[in-house]
């Protein structure tokens, strides 16, 4: 579970969305990733608690449709569904852009499509080859991150390499101050910010398949919390330690980058081979849980009953089959506009995981209201500061959502939220009047 959601939460946000961040905001990057932990801590301790209560396997929708509303419960379902198909777009998207350290002209869909076909054929062999493979994938970036964070410590202390001359911690001001581009960078870099924490809440997705739900919830929600708190927070700061801000480039992994300029031979190389296996494990976990959503959903009667379908290895195999090819977009849409694809994808991730977000804390904030009208005793486990904490994250979910608006490639995230909900208010209508007739 702890490594499952990491490696759906560790991905492209952090080794190449991170090169945007500092591009945009400098070192202010730091309080915006602070800002998107305190808010995961937020939702990760309540979806726990409601988890230690009643487990429950797809546990967002299910908590929203019992403590919201049915149609909270059918969007929700929906949503995150749309949230792990573009993700996995985004994920084959940075792989594309890494391939081109190595072969810088090669077009960018097509490690896309190779890396797609691949993990479709991990999927449709067994979920024992899914978890083996994603377990490596998370244990690599995790390696990859620590080495970071104590390769920047000797920097720093000893000046042993080619960026000795330059690191300092006065790097996090020198270069323009701590907010370089303002309020307005800083305000930009929300959105990058929230969208790296994307999918950590996927471990609501295998609470209700936990053994000891009230053991294995609390340690796994403690243990990812600070881990991926530490991961962003100390890798970004030792990447603008260790040199000026302005050396990193939007397009570049910050990660490579620096081994790059250190004068290591063959470490840039190894870098830009960890976060390529990063990004897919992020595409790994996420075209998981799409499948297994998907599967959930049909099985509910919100999605087409053909769906409710497995192979002789237990793999939903059709709802596999019509999350790949879902997914298969991303890779027409690098094709079509390469530039463009990754921005304009992470925006559709945000504003759709935004939207689960928000219905995790309205969930909670219900929750705890009906057991106050039982009289039912709290949870051991729980969320400190409710409903407080939850109206923190309903508010940072409308600030992120204003930020959207504010960049043509950001904006597409909206529009197509818009639309979204639209197309599932309509297909939510129409299938509850169906019902009542017959």
């Amino acid at each position: 579970m702890q490594m499952m959601s990491i490696g759906m939460a560790i991905g492209v946000g952090l080794f190449l969305g991170s090169g945007q961040g500092i591009h945009i905001a400098g070192p202010a990057l730091l309080i915006a990733y602070a800002l998107a932990g305190a808010v995961v801590y937020c939702l990760m301790r309540g979806l726990g608690e409601m988890a230690v209560h009643s487990p429950h396997a797809g546990s967002f929708s299910e908590y929203a449709r019992i403590h919201v509303s049915p149609f909270a419960g059918f969007v929700t379902g929906w949503t995150y569904w749309l949230q792990c198909i573009v993700g996995p777009m985004a994920e084959l998207t940075a792989s594309g852009v890494y391939m081109h350290y190595w072969y810088p002209d090669l077009p960018q869909w097509v490690p896309a499509l190779i890396g797609l076909v691949l993990l479709f054929g991990v999927h449709w062999v067994s979920v024992r080859m899914f978890g083996e493979s994603e377990f490596w994938f998370a244990l690599i970036k995790i390696i990859a991150i620590v080495g970071l964070i104590l390769f920047g410590a000797v920097i720093i202390v000893t000046g042993a390499t080619a960026l000795g001359h330059g690191a300092s911690l006065s790097n996090l001001w020198r270069f323009g101050g701590f907010f370089p581009s303002g309020g307005h960078g800083f305000f930009l870099t929300l959105q990058i910010a929230v969208f790296a924490f994307i999918g950590v809440e996927m471990l609501g997705i295998t609470a209700g398949e936990a053994a000891h739900p009230e053991r294995t919830i609390p340690k796994a929600v403690g243990n990812v919390i600070w881990r991926i708190i530490v991961f962003y927070i100390g890798a970004l700061f030792v990447l603008m330690v260790v040199q000026p801000w302005t050396r990193y480039t939007a397009d570049v992994s910050p990660f490579v980058s620096v081994f790059s300029k250190a004068g290591l031979a063959g470490a840039a190389g190894i870098m830009n081979f960890v976060v390529l296996t990063s990004a897919l494990s992020s595409c790994n976990a996420n075209m998981f849980s799409a499948s297994r959503l998907l599967y959930g959903l049909a099985s509910a009667g919100s999605a087409p009953r053909a769906l409710h379908h497995t192979t002789r290895r237990r793999v939903p195999g059709r709802a596999l089959t019509v999350t790949s090819l879902a997914v298969g977009v991303g890779v027409l849409f690098n094709y079509l506009a390469p530039a463009h694809a990754f921005i304009t994808l992470t925006s559709v991730v945000s504003a759709s995981g935004l939207w689960t977000w928000s219905m995790i804390a309205i969930s909670h904030m219900r929750f705890r209201r009906r057991l106050a009208l039982e009289g039912a005793p709290l949870p051991a486990f729980r969320l400190p500061g409710a409903p407080w904490t939850n109206i923190f994250v309903v508010a940072m979910v409308v600030i992120v959502l204003v930020s959207l608006a504010f960049e043509g490639d950001t904006r597409v995230g909206l529009y197509t939220g818009a639309v979204w909900f639209a197309l599932l208010t309509i297909i939510y209508v129409v299938r509850q009047r169906v019902a009542r007739v017959r």
